[in-house]
């Protein structure tokens, strides 16, 4: 147990050392400058603040690394030394190439795994790490493959659960040339997961354990961070559905990916058929949700029966009072708006309190309304898609 200790430790600290763990930051915390930058660009206003995408970074994905975690230590599931240097090179490389969603597991690891077989093959030499790849030998490492498909799992749980939670409004033009607005999902996340390297530290008398190994007895553990990154733009259906039903497709592609990946222990050639299934499928899902949502008429677009709300403000009057994403104002004090300038004018009417006849995103109608002090009437948190002429003035 004092050994166990010890090397989790030893491997937690190991963390720090790895400069991933910061590049990530660094990522992050651009994903927010350029957001909020973006924002006040198209609407004056941001909705959340640059620290936002910071904030998400860590939370879920500790708490998921955790649990596979347990699950790979207890399997016994070991990764050659060789293999975590090449998906961190993977990671910075895939990262450069300016597109958040190459930043996932299928990307990075197949990848790596694929490499690695390359490296094996041809007997490389690798400068600098000479003996981490020459210990590879020629093999293929369905263990690579197994972890692949667990982080799919968690993947499309994060895009499901957090990836969801907030997007970003934005305006654009159509083909038409309109000014129309759709919502971006950018998030970046770090999954910290303990895995078992060829080492010295580590061995047990179990005939099971390890399950995947290395032709060795001996192990270290090692506490690596994978980089989960994801993008997803959404024009013609409500953000939060869009990205979940995403994230539900990620989740049984990796599912999928884990139970064909087991057999590759005894029959390699299958991890290399799942390793290019899990980058095909990855590749898959976002390119048919493309293609639907592209099929599918702009959902927040200029309305005949209301203003169509975009965004909201967090912790703004709207926002406490429950008007949500995709919601339509029809009448303000019993006015009836089509645009900006008589939705403030009809609230000028009462200064004192704001009545609002609000189709749901059902289709029904609700009556919203509060009192209003002073500011109020014009920081309400609403953010509408605005006509072509301000849209023109903001982005000239």
């Amino acid at each position: 147990m004092q050994i166990w200790l010890i090397e989790l430790l030893k491997g937690f600290g190991k963390l720090f050392l790895n400069p991933i763990v910061y590049y990530l930051v660094f990522i992050a915390g651009i994903l927010g400058v350029m957001r909020v930058k973006r924002e006040r660009k198209n609407f004056h206003n941001r909705t959340y603040d640059a620290y936002f995408e910071l904030r998400q970074l860590f939370p879920l994905g500790i708490l998921l690394g955790l649990i596979l975690s347990i699950i790979t230590v207890a399997a016994g599931i070991a990764i050659p030394f060789a293999a975590i240097l090449l998906i961190a090179a993977f990671t910075l490389l895939w990262s450069f190439t300016a597109n958040i969603r190459m930043v996932s597991p299928a990307y990075i690891l197949g990848a790596a795994f694929f490499t690695v077989i390359i490296i094996a093959e041809n007997n490389w030499t690798i400068p600098l790490f000479s003996k981490a790849f020459h210990s590879i030998g020629d093999r293929v490492y369905p263990s690579i493959v197994v972890v692949l498909s667990l982080l799919l799992i968690a993947e499309g749980i994060l895009i499901y659960k957090n990836g969801s939670k907030v997007s970003s409004p934005k305006l654009i033009k159509s083909r038409r040339g309109q000014s129309v607005g759709v919502h971006e999902a950018k998030r970046v996340w770090m999954l910290p997961l303990f895995l078992l390297i060829p080492g010295d530290a580590l061995h047990l008398s179990f005939s099971w354990w390890p399950i995947f190994h290395l032709g060795t007895t001996h192990y270290s553990l090692i506490l690596v961070p994978f980089a989960i990154g994801f993008h997803q733009q959404i024009q013609g259906m409500l953000p939060k559905e869009a990205v979940q039903l995403h994230g539900r497709r990620v989740i049984l592609l990796g599912v999928f990916t884990a139970i064909l990946s087991i057999a590759g222990y005894w029959f390699p050639l299958v991890s290399i058929v799942v390793a290019a299934l899990a980058v095909i499928g990855r590749e898959t899902i976002a390119l048919l949700q493309r293609m639907h949502d592209d099929n599918l008429p702009f959902y927040f677009s200029k309305k005949n029966n209301g203003l169509m709300i975009i965004g909201i403000i967090p912790e703004s009057p709207a926002d406490k009072v429950g008007l949500k994403v995709g919601e339509l104002i029809s009448k303000a004090n019993g006015v009836v708006v089509r645009d900006e300038n008589t939705f403030y004018e009809a609230l000028q009417k009462n200064r004192a309190h704001c009545k609002l006849e609000v189709l749901d995103t059902n289709g029904e109608i609700r009556f919203v309304q509060r009192a209003l002090y002073e500011g109020d009437h014009y920081e309400l948190g609403i953010l509408f898609v605005q006509d072509d002429r301000k849209f023109d003035a903001k982005i000239g």
